[in-house]
């Protein structure tokens, strides 16, 4: 009795200790019970045993489950019994059902002190995790704080209290900030991991939601949902931007996010380490919005590639630095902020580029549509690119065009559609003959065309080419120019 008492003093005391319910510690302990007597008994025998939870009285059994006679994954006579061997002393005996003996308890006093702690702390670990996993789990997306409890290998342990643990993992740090035990720090909830050991917390202070929240926290017109924040991009530590948008037009919410005398976005800036924050304007119209995105930086002119989802920026040639920014930060933010791909230059290289695109544009619509420059440069200056939209957009928008009338519209349309058709015909064609391999259509200058030709001619490694001599090279493919010829077998060899 008295020990059944002790069992029952012990439960208590442990389950208001770790926090956790009774019914844990309980479980904990006829495990432990268990391991203990199958020491005693046999190591490979089914042995349970129950608490009384109101008495502290245990029972203790041993199980066998029956099996088929006949069953191939019969594995122990310790844990399982033959149906035959079943119905002998139980008639009724069913394959799947656990046939119980009962046995001779083992004192309470018997069991090995420090493997019954081993099993019931692991037990009561393991529950004290699954609770800090559900506590927490629903916060994800939050701002979370603690107190520093201790660095290892660059990694941040963070004390919750209430037995839970948080890690800034080293990456997710901002670079040469000073954190030591005991300072009070936090950070952006980003994933709650139930892993066997070790904190499964983890926060970051280098995530751009981090800064998002940090906002929320001190701009109230956020909170109240008259500001949306619509992205944001970091160099932790050193300088972000942050795009905002008013629901109400007679907000500015850079103005709101700023606050008096900027000591809303300082604060947020002294949180970060010091880190630099530009606030953007959002903008529903794509380059407006990166004009915005690249301030300080003045942008003069924008050309947009929507298939290629970048943009052309050019600015004032004593602006250019400013618009990259110390080793390409401003443009690698802005382009983290706008989704878009970013490409500065100075105007005058901006123009340049822009008229060698006109000048490949028009030498394609001469070679390809058989016209003079005139007609080709009427073209490029109505916006067209391709073959593909003199071929298939509505010939209305060709008619447009003061210098066309339905003939030279047709006689386009109708040229267009047969180098298409032309250009399908080989490549269907070339899919069923001889293919180049990869490293000859990766030698720079080289085209698809020009590789799949000298692949007919039985040059369809880069190692073939640079064996070829030029002259070779201008036997197989007449329409080459030598200079190119030349490039090609040179750069094939490493040399060019």
């Amino acid at each position: 009795m008295n020990n059944a008492k002790n069992l029952l003093l012990m439960v208590e005391v442990m389950a208001n200790e770790k926090g956790v319910d009774q019914e844990i510690v309980f479980q904990a302990l006829e495990a432990a019970l268990a391991s203990a007597s199958k020491e005693h008994y046999g190591a490979e025998w089914d042995i349970v045993v129950t608490i009384n939870r109101d008495t502290g009285e245990y029972e203790t059994a041993r199980r066998w489950t029956v099996v088929d006679d006949e069953d191939e994954n019969f594995e122990s006579p310790a844990r399982q019994l033959l149906l035959a061997r079943a119905q002998i002393d139980n008639p009724d005996a069913q394959v799947g059902e656990v046939i119980t003996q009962p046995l001779q308890s083992i004192e309470f006093g018997r069991i090995g002190a420090q493997k019954a702690k081993q099993v019931i702390f692991q037990r009561v670990r393991d529950a004290e995790r699954a609770r800090i996993v559900e506590a927490f789990k629903g916060r994800i997306g939050e701002l979370i704080s603690g107190m520093v409890k201790r660095i290892e290998r660059g990694n941040v342990i963070i004390d919750l209290g209430n037995n839970a643990e948080a890690i800034i993992l080293r990456e997710q740090l901002i670079p040469r900030e000073p954190v030591r035990p005991n300072d009070r720090i936090r950070g952006y909830l980003y994933e709650v991991s139930p892993q066997q050991r070790g904190p499964q917390i983890f926060l970051s202070r280098t995530k751009p939601e981090y800064l998002m929240e940090l906002f929320k926290l001190e701009v109230p017109e956020i909170a109240q949902g008259l500001i949306e924040l619509k992205g944001a991009a970091r160099d932790p530590g050193v300088r972000a931007k942050i795009a905002v948008q008013a629901k109400d037009k007679r907000i500015d919410p850079v103005g709101a996010c700023v606050g008096m005398r900027g000591s809303r976005v300082q604060a947020v800036s002294t949180e970060l380490a010091g880190e630099r924050v530009d606030i953007v304007p959002w903008d529903n119209n794509p380059a407006q919005f990166v004009i915005n995105a690249m301030a300080p930086a003045e942008v003069e002119s924008i050309v947009m590639d929507e298939e290629a989802h970048s943009m052309m920026i050019a600015v004032a040639e004593d602006k250019l630095a400013q618009a990259i920014g110390r080793g390409g930060q401003n443009v690698r933010l802005a382009s983290e902020l706008t989704g878009w791909v970013l490409n500065v230059m100075t105007a005058a290289d901006a123009e340049a580029k822009k008229e060698q695109e006109n000048q490949n544009l028009l030498q394609m619509f001469m070679e390809g549509l058989d016209v003079d420059a005139d007609i080709a440069g009427i073209l490029v200056q109505e916006g067209f690119a391709s073959l593909e939209e003199i071929a298939y957009v509505p010939a209305e928008e060709l008619l447009q065009i003061d210098e066309f009338d339905e003939g030279i519209v047709e006689e386009l349309r109708n040229r267009a559609k047969d180098v298409l058709l032309t250009r399908a015909l080989a490549k269907a064609e070339r899919a069923t003959g001889a293919k180049p391999d990869d490293d000859l259509l990766a030698v720079e200058g080289m085209d698809e065309d020009t590789a799949y030709a000298l692949a007919e001619k039985g040059v369809i490694s880069r190692e073939n080419l640079g064996d070829l001599a030029t002259d070779e090279l201008l036997e197989m493919l007449p329409d080459l120019d030598e200079a190119r010829a030349s490039d090609l077998i040179m750069t094939a060899r490493g040399l060019g």
